[in-house]
């Protein structure tokens, strides 16, 4: 019991401190982001306030991390272009992106081993559990920051996917009263800010593509490949063939919401399937055991008192 506890403590202590970490650099990143969207999307633009400093620790990690991350950034290109998409896909733009994700994962790899050398020097828990835990919170903090970016695409994915419904009948909407595609989407941009955040930002992307001289339809392509998702690519394919052989745009963005809508009821019944064979596994780890026990429970026990009474 006495070993136990300062491993515990151990244990919380690495986790709150990874956990804090992470945190700051992420909250801090997506704070100057909301800010920085704000100002580009506004039609009334003021000069930008200097950003608040989040203090001098989170000033030395950031100066900190691009060195960190040399030992992790991949020497030939292919893999270098690969991560980069991974991170794209996740929606992370930044030019530094990598750099910081290479750093915060060179951070999770050291620090526990660190924290598990220090704390086995110290004698507060035997040095072989301090090294194998030190070792398994590594192991994560390799592996871990894969799983994180996958997550992350999956999540954004699900988001623009439930969104692009709503977006297209917005489109619909403005265009039937008049607006050309490009003012449509201006219009849409801004309606959609409150409901859908995400998708009002990649559109936004997408509307200054069109201002700078980029057909609709490949500034649509590039959103695609940015999220991978095949509605998006259909969508850019319905745009470019309303274009290319003068057919309604309108009707050929209503027929597409319906399709999409479609797919998306697909799903959730494809879904409401899947929950009954997923809800077996738990019922039969967790719930049989413990009515076998209370049915059981009683008679195995008055059972052992029966035999016990036939010895004597």
């Amino acid at each position: 019991m006495s070993a136990s506890l300062p491993m515990i403590v151990m244990g919380f202590l690495m986790a709150a401190s990874l956990t804090g970490l992470v945190g700051l650099l992420l909250v801090d990143r997506n704070r100057r982001m909301d800010v920085r969207l704000r100002e580009l999307s506004s039609d009334n633009r003021q000069p930008a306030k200097p950003a608040v400093s989040a203090g001098a620790v989170s000033r030395a990690v950031r100066k900190a991390l691009p060195r960190m991350a040399q030992p992790l950034i991949p020497d030939e290109g292919a893999e270098r272009t690969k991560l980069t998409t991974r991170l794209i896909l996740a929606g992370l733009y930044s030019p530094q992106a990598m750099t910081i994700f290479l750093g915060v994962k060179m951070l999770l790899i050291a620090v526990p081993v660190v924290i598990g050398l220090t704390v086995g020097s110290l004698r507060l828990v035997p040095t072989v559990y301090a090294l194998l835990i030190g070792a398994c919170a590594t192991i994560v903090g390799t592996i871990g920051p894969g799983f994180w970016l996958d997550r992350r695409k999956s999540k954004r994915q699900a988001t623009l996917r439930r969104a692009l419904p709503d977006a297209c009948d917005l489109i619909v909407i403005c265009m039937e009263g008049g607006l050309s595609l490009p003012g449509s989407l201006q219009r849409v941009v801004g309606e959609l800010r409150v409901a859908h955040p995400l998708l009002a930002d990649e559109l936004n992307i997408v509307q200054r593509k069109v201002k700078l001289g980029q057909p609709l339809a490949e500034a649509l392509g590039s959103f695609a490949t940015r999220c991978d998702l095949q509605e998006l690519k259909t969508l850019s394919s319905v745009v470019k063939s309303a274009e290319k052989f003068g057919s309604s745009m309108v009707k050929a963005l209503q027929n597409y919401a319906e399709t999409l809508r479609v797919q998306r009821q697909q799903k959730a019944e494809e879904m409401a399937q899947k929950a009954s064979t997923k809800v077996l596994f738990p019922t039969l780890l967790f719930i049989f055991p413990s009515l076998l026990i209370i049915i059981l429970g009683p008679a195995v026990i008055q059972l052992n008192e029966l035999m016990q009474n036939l010895n004597k």
